[in-house]
């Protein structure tokens, strides 16, 4: 409700929303963004409520179609959630609160849509809503969260690999920002196409060599070795107040897939389109300044394309993982047979003295 009085309180004030730094949302858009904010408020309650499965298939048909519709909409206008970080990040100053506030809707939307959907799919498939475990008895009561534990080798190897995309992007800005020439730029012609609108820090930052957007990737980095590390699911000690504390789930999931999904995209984008570009496929793009040559312009862009396709499906990967691994279950999946056994979630019998090591691995 609050996204949909929002769109139309904009369109009746004729305010600009900014999608992109160059792109704005047509008025007309408004409208339409403030009913599918309606329809996807409404899918959420039914789903949430049971609505839809008091009325049959037609009422399920209609649900997953408006989530259909919705998720990747609301996705869509959350991909400029990173830039708008760095931006709050670095204190460079905001291009647009409206814009910012665009994006922060549709990000909270496209994190209820997506858990609605992952809680409705967990319902359908006979499933704990909550926990996702099958087990007997109504959602609800304790929680249990398994204990702190690393990714597989494979995860982790795969993970390290990603990042390595970082390097001939982060080498050619740390080279221009230390003072250094790279792809026919001197660092001259680079500082001075970056000065303008740069805060302060940013400038304290380049006199350092570190270049904002070098920093800003390494802060993903720093997000994705705490998805994959055991201080990533509890609090260091040496931290007041927190330290030693089991660290919620959703506090680094959330950051990882709202900001490895759209980086991931973008870089892909990116990595396809240098090779087309090079190659004639695609018109050769004009060059402005600081780039001097097409070469030098094409291969900064595949090196953009390999660093945030790398960084961002390390994200994915990462979080993928983690939330596997910290994933809390239900008291309920375990229940004491008339035996006096255990029996599992999955239907198995276990006996007291067979059943502690299943038990044990459950309850985390």
């Amino acid at each position: 409700m609050a996204d949909a009085a929002t769109q139309l309180g904009w369109a009746a004030a004729g305010t600009t929303v900014p999608w992109t730094a160059h792109t704005a949302y047509p008025r007309a858009a408004l409208l339409p963004l403030a009913l599918a904010a309606l329809l996807a408020g409404a899918a959420a309650v039914a789903a949430g409520t049971g609505w839809e499965e008091r009325g049959g298939r037609y009422r399920r048909h209609a649900v997953t179609a408006v989530l259909l519709v919705t998720v990747p909409l609301y996705a869509a206008g959350s991909s400029g959630l990173p830039v708008h970080f760095v931006q709050l990040a670095t204190l460079s100053g905001l291009e647009s609160a409206t814009g910012l506030a665009q994006v922060l809707l549709d990000t909270a939307g496209a994190t209820l849509l997506i858990l609605t959907a992952l809680t409705r799919r967990r319902r359908h498939t006979g499933r704990c809503p909550r926990c996702g475990q099958p087990h007997p008895g109504p959602a609800g009561g304790e929680l249990r969260h398994p204990a702190p534990t690393p990714p597989g080798r494979r995860t982790r190897t795969a993970a390290y690999l990603l990042l390595l995309g970082l390097l001939p992007w982060a080498g050619v800005k740390t080279v221009w920002t230390l003072g250094g020439d790279a792809l026919g730029i001197t660092a001259e012609a680079w500082a001075a196409s970056a000065a303008d609108g740069t805060s302060g820090v940013t400038r304290a930052l380049a006199e350092l060599g570190v270049d904002v957007t070098v920093f800003a990737a390494a802060v993903g980095v720093l997000l994705l070795l705490g998805l994959l590390q055991r201080w990533g699911q509890t609090f260091p000690r040496p931290l007041p107040l927190l330290g030693g504390r089991r660290v919620p789930r959703l506090l680094p999931l959330v950051p990882a897939w709202l900001t490895g999904a759209p980086l991931a995209m973008y870089g892909l984008v990116l990595t396809a389109l240098a090779p087309l570009l090079a190659t004639g496929a695609l018109p050769a793009p004009s060059v402005t300044p600081p780039f001097t040559s097409t070469a030098g312009l094409l291969w900064m862009t595949e090196f953009g394309g390999l660093a945030f396709t790398g960084l961002g499906r390390g994200l994915l990967l990462a979080a993928r993982s983690y939330a596997a691994r910290t994933r809390p279950v239900c008291a309920g999946t375990e229940r004491e047979t008339a035996g006096g056994g255990r029996e599992t979630a999955g239907g198995s019998g276990k006996t007291a003295g067979g059943g502690g090591e299943a038990a044990g691995r459950m309850a985390g």
